[in-house]
């Protein structure tokens, strides 16, 4: 007999009523009295349990009867209407077959623990509802971004994950070396003699696929980049991680204005493809941890984007008479508080924040005529502030290289891509979207590390 998953079961349940099938999980509950007992079953495919009801006419009754959290079952039954409350259906169970015992000290019983708990048990808490519906929507918006590229015509390039550039000038990355951390080569002057190292010179981790994605763009038309990618910030909050993942697309002959359109696009996209395809999951998140969680995804739906200027924003910001944590005058990076107020309570829609001031933005965007400021773009959302950042791409070369040395980086390092500007240079533009902060969103988690199966944050590198 063929095994099926849970969610099948559970989408065609009719179908199925009164026919025998035979499935495979884990026990997440075992209640049973002196005649007869119930069996909390789940195999990680469907956010509900399915009701295994066993009684005295089995010849294994007993053994069933012990079988203990955790454990890992196949059963074989039939499909019948229940006469309980909670769920329309349940398995009177034919048999049952322990595949893998579970002790009694599992930490993972059946009662309602804290994230806080569970996230120092990532490494089991997957098989909680909460964290199987929020690695299950994960996969959906992975496969997601895929087939929205892929069906607008753009090439997936994998960039490197080893680089000896940091893009941004940032400067907290993770080195990477085979040098023995023991015994360092020195030159004569003391330093690290890199030569020596696997690569003949310093590399890091990277912290974006960007630059290599541009010049994908600028000889396939569309690309984009969906990887891991690291930052040693020593940043231990709920918004940081130290390893995520990142989606990155890089288009040629884009403007910031095709840009800003297909952000709000993309974004719509990803949102309403979880919708439709994790629907059940969505709404038990919202029923049990955020139940305000729907709604904000259909805001976003439902709402064009606000174009918004940097300088206007300020403006409407020192003219709310609202007392922000922190100051916000012209020149100043804006802080969630803003982002969210500018979304939430201002224009009560997603706002796309263009042109800021160039001394606040990376070196590669493009300068504005005005000689302060560079076409990038912010998309900020409810709760959580930005989630895109973008810009379109500097394209000229005298100015390219002007902005490399007005901010004392490094030339030598960078004469690749700025060759690119010397050679069949175009207007382009791109952004980058972690994923992490959209899955955030997307699943009303309020931690980061909530949302990826093994967070990397400070001190903090288990399982």
């Amino acid at each position: 007999m063929k095994y099926m998953d849970v969610k099948d079961l559970f989408r065609k349940i009719e179908d199925y009523e009164n026919k025998d099938v035979v499935l495979e999980g884990w026990v997440r509950n075992n209640r049973n009295q002196s005649n007869f007992g119930f069996i909390d079953f789940n195999d990680g495919t469907y956010f509900q349990n399915l009701q295994l009801v066993y009684d005295k006419e089995l010849s294994n009754f007993d053994m069933i009867s012990k079988i203990r959290v955790g454990s890992a079952i196949r059963v074989n039954g039939t499909i019948i209407k229940s006469q309980g409350s909670g769920q329309s259906h349940e398995m009177k169970v034919k048999n049952v077959e322990v595949l893998g015992d579970c002790p009694e000290d599992y930490p993972i019983q059946p009662k309602r623990h804290t994230r806080e708990f569970l996230r120092e048990l990532a490494y089991l808490r997957p098989r909680t509802n909460l964290f199987n519906a929020v690695f299950r929507v994960r996969s959906v918006a992975a496969y997601a971004i895929h087939k929205y590229f892929n069906d607008k015509g753009f090439y997936y390039l994998h960039t490197p994950l080893i680089t000896a550039s940091d893009c941004e000038g940032a400067g907290a990355m993770f080195q990477v070396t085979t040098l023995d951390l023991n015994n360092l080569p020195k030159t004569e002057e003391g330093a690290v003699d890199y030569s020596q190292d696997f690569f003949g010179r310093p590399c890091s981790l990277t912290v974006s696929g960007q630059l290599e994605g541009e010049l994908g763009a600028l000889s396939l038309g569309q690309i984009y980049t969906f990887g891991p990618t690291f930052r040693a910030e020593n940043s231990n909050t709920p918004r940081h991680l130290s390893e995520f993942w990142m989606i990155e697309p890089e288009m040629a002959f884009y403007e910031l204005e095709d840009n800003m359109e297909l952000a709000e696009d993309f974004l719509k996209y990803l949102i309403r493809y979880a919708l439709e395809n994790c629907r059940e999951d969505l709404e038990f998140m919202n029923k049990m941890w955020d139940n305000g969680l729907i709604e904000r995804l259909n805001f976003v739906l439902n709402h064009e984007f606000k174009r918004l200027d940097y300088t206007e924003g300020v403006e409407i910001l020192k003219a709310s008479g609202r007392k922000f944590e922190f100051p916000c005058d012209w020149g100043c990076d804006l802080q969630s508080e803003h982002e969210r107020y500018l979304v939430e309570e201002h224009f009560k829609r997603p706002v796309i924040l263009i042109n800021y001031p160039k001394q606040i933005k990376a070196f590669y965007m493009k300068q504005n005529e005005d000689g302060k400021t560079v076409r990038a773009m912010d998309v900020l959302f409810p709760k959580i502030g930005e989630i895109i950042g973008g810009s379109e791409r500097e394209a000229d070369y005298e100015k390219l290289s002007a902005r490399v040395h007005e901010l004392g980086m490094n030339e030598k390092e960078l004469w690749w891509y700025l060759d690119t500007r010397r050679w069949g240079s175009a207007p382009h533009s791109g952004f980058g979207l972690g994923f992490e902060r959209l899955l955030l969103f997307v699943t009303g988690m309020g931690n980061i590390r909530d949302v990826i199966p093994f967070p990397r944050t400070p001190k903090n590198a288990e399982f």
